[in-house]
């Protein structure tokens, strides 16, 4: 599609691509077929997709064979897809808010699935929170992000991108940033340059439910005071012997700042704290 045809669809719904939304619909024809090539879909495996659009990468997915179910919150945009894919056997779309959406009543626990979208940038890390939070998150997730998110998702220890996000989404997955893409490839074109991201769910670590929550809440913790000394930080919330204690395990100083911890030490860190002490 190219912007000329974008247009005519967007006025013929009567709709401008809204900032507050973060809708910046994809041009680049060769730009989706790589995406949709690194995704590599295989028949009847069960992919999401959010924010569709138009459909311009929709309709590469569901060509594939595999079961697309689409997220989409604009009721025009929605209405579009409805007609474009009825009758569409594996395609099913969902009008709704993705950050609202009840995943678990789609995609149940030990359920797998992967994530492939153009990601709207206003709700990017809301939406790759509640996906990290799953029972059983996706197995492989390849989103469009604003470059800046997705150097804040692979960033290394001792960078200022890297925070509590960065901990809890590297917990579970391998990030890699596969190409960065150019403003001029959207319409209406971005104020800064994107970046297709990969999420590669590794398994090295094994957490439970109740260890990732714990996780989520000591970084957040600590990288909301991030300038501050873990010690004093910690033992603001937990009873500071045991506080001493995990951080001696560690051999982490007191004054140590949490953006100097590689995500194994920090995930050790919350099993330490949360850890029951026997008599």
């Amino acid at each position: 599609m190219n912007k000329q045809e974008l247009t005519d669809r967007l006025n013929a719904v009567g709709m401008r691509p809204g900032r507050g939304l973060g809708q910046n619909f994809l041009l680049d024809g060769n730009l989706l077929e790589w995406i949709v090539r690194k995704a590599a879909p295989r028949k009847d495996e069960e992919i999401l997709e959010v924010g569709p659009g138009f459909g311009a990468l929709t309709e590469r997915l569901v060509a594939s064979g595999a079961r697309i179910t689409a997220i989409e919150y604009d009721h025009r945009l929605a209405d579009e897809l409805r007609r474009r894919f009825a009758g569409t056997a594996n395609f099913r779309l969902v009008e709704a808010d993705a950050c609202k959406v009840n995943f678990g009543g789609h995609y149940p626990e030990g359920s797998d699935f992967r994530c492939v979208a153009n990601l709207p940038y206003s709700i990017s890390s809301v939406f790759i929170a509640d996906m990290v939070k799953l029972p059983s998150p996706p197995s492989y997730m390849l989103f469009m992000l604003q470059k800046e998110m997705g150097e804040r998702l692979a960033a290394p220890p001792s960078c200022k991108a890297y925070g509590a996000l960065t901990v809890v989404t590297r917990s579970i997955y391998d990030v890699t940033i596969e190409k960065i893409v150019p403003p001029e490839v959207f319409f209406p074109r971005p104020e800064v340059d994107s970046a297709l991201v990969s999420f590669k769910r590794h398994g090295r670590f094994a957490l439970s439910d109740s260890d990732r929550k714990h996780l989520s809440t000591v970084v957040r913790l600590l990288f909301n005071q991030r300038r501050k000394q873990m010690g004093k930080v910690l033992r603001g919330v937990f009873p500071a012997d045991k506080v001493d204690r995990a951080l001696d395990e560690l051999a982490v100083s007191r004054e140590e700042r949490p953006d100097k911890l590689p995500v194994e030490t920090l995930i050790e860190l919350s099993s330490l704290l949360y850890r029951e002490e026997k008599n």
